[in-house]
C-alpha cells in the first residue's frame, strides 16, 4: 500500500495537471469502485471545474467547483493516469500506466472539455473514488478517526508524545503504526525513524523518556520529509508522479537490509515480526 510520501508525490503531480480544468464525462464499471454516484454526477460533477488537490493520509482529495469533491484511495494496486498533452502515470507499476486505457483494469474514466482524461485504474479493485459534498468530508468516519498529520507546520513535539501517551501498554511500533495516534506513517517508515532515534521496536510508550520520545518526533519528521522529497520508497509496487520508481529506498538505513551492516555501528541488521509487519532493526543501535 502507499504511504503518505507516495501519496503526496501523486497530489503534487496532479495539482500541475488538472487544475481549472472541466469535467465533460464520466463512466464507471461498478458500483464497488464509484459507490453511490449516479445520484449526484449530473448535478455536481458534470459541468464542474477542477479548483484544487488535496490529501488527508493516505486518501487524496479533488476539489470542484460546485463545492463537491471526489475522494481516492488507492489501496494496494490503484493508480491514477491522466491522458493528455502530456501523460502522468502513479500508482501500482504494472503495463496500464503506459498502454493504451481504458483496459480491463479500468475502474472510473474522468473525461475534461479538452478531450484529456483521467484514469482511475485498479487490478484488485479495493481502491476506490466517491462523490461527496466537500463540506461532508470531516465528518466521514475515517476522517473523524485519523490523526494529525505529521508534517503540518503545527503539529509539534509535544503534541506527538501526548498523542503516543494514550497507548502506554502498546509498544512503540504499533503506536506510529495506529493511524489515529498519527496519520500516514506505514512500516518503512517507523522502522527508519525508530531506528534514528535508536528505539528498539518492541518497547512499551510507557518505558520511553520523553527525551527519546521528542528524537522520535525529530526522526519521524526528518525521515517522511526526505522521502516526499525522494518522491516516496516505490517499496516495489509504486511509482511517483512521472510514472518512475521513487528513489527513498536508495537512502533508507535499516528497512529491507537485513544481513547487511548498520550504517551507524557496522552490526548486522536483522529482521523481526513486531505489530504483525515484517521489522527491521540494528540489535546493537536499538536493543532493549
Amino acid at each position: 500500500m502507499p504511504e503518505l510520501p507516495e501519496v503526496e508525490t501523486v497530489r503534487r503531480g496532479l495539482s500541475q495537471l488538472i487544475i481549472g480544468k472541466v469535467v465533460s464525462g464520466e463512466v464507471h464499471d461498478t458500483e464497488k469502485g464509484f459507490p453511490n454516484a449516479a445520484h449526484d454526477v449530473q448535478q455536481f460533477l458534470i459541468g464542474a471545474s477542477v479548483t484544487e488537490v488535496r490529501r488527508r493520509a493516505k486518501v487524496l482529495m479533488i476539489d470542484l467547483s460546485t463545492d463537491y469533491s471526489l475522494l481516492i484511495h488507492l489501496k494496494m494496486t490503484g493508480q491514477l493516469v491522466f491522458v493528455g498533452e502530456t501523460r502522468f502515470g502513479a500508482g501500482h507499476p504494472n503495463d496500464s500506466l503506459v498502454n493504451e486505457l481504458p483496459d480491463k483494469s479500468t475502474r472510473v474514466t474522468l473525461t475534461f472539455e479538452d478531450g484529456t482524461k483521467l484514469f482511475f485504474n485498479d487490478q484488485r479493485k479495493f481502491g476506490w473514488m466517491r462523490l461527496m459534498p466537500t463540506i461532508e468530508i470531516p465528518n466521514i468516519s475515517f476522517m473523524q478517526k485519523v490523526g494529525p498529520e505529521p508534517l503540518s507546520a503545527d503539529f509539534t513535539a509535544k503534541d506527538f508524545i501526548q498523542r503516543l501517551a494514550r497507548r502506554p501498554k502498546t509498544n512503540i511500533k504499533a503506536a506510529l503504526l495506529d493511524q489515529s495516534v498519527v496519520a500516514g506513517i506505514g512500516n518503512i517508515y517507523a522502522d527508519e525513524s525508530l531506528w534514528g532515534a535508536k528505539i528498539h521496536p518492541t518497547r512499551l510508550v510507557s518505558s520511553l523518556t520523553e527525551a527519546e520520545m521528542t528524537l522520535l518526533y525529530t526522526e519521524v519528521r526528518a525521515v517522511m520529509n526526505l522521502s516526499v522529497e525522494k518522491g516516496g520508497s516505490s517499496n516495489s509496487t509504486y511509482v511517483n508522479a512521472e510514472g518512475k520508481k521513487g528513489s527513498y529506498m536508495d537512502f533508507a538505513r535499516v528497512f529491507r537490509r537485513e544481513g547487511l551492516a548498520c550504517p551507524r555501528c557496522g552490526a548486522t541488521i536483522e529482521k523481526l515480526r513486531v505489530a504483525g509487519r515484517g521489522t527491521h532493526i540494528c540489535p546493537v543501535c536499538q536493543a532493549i
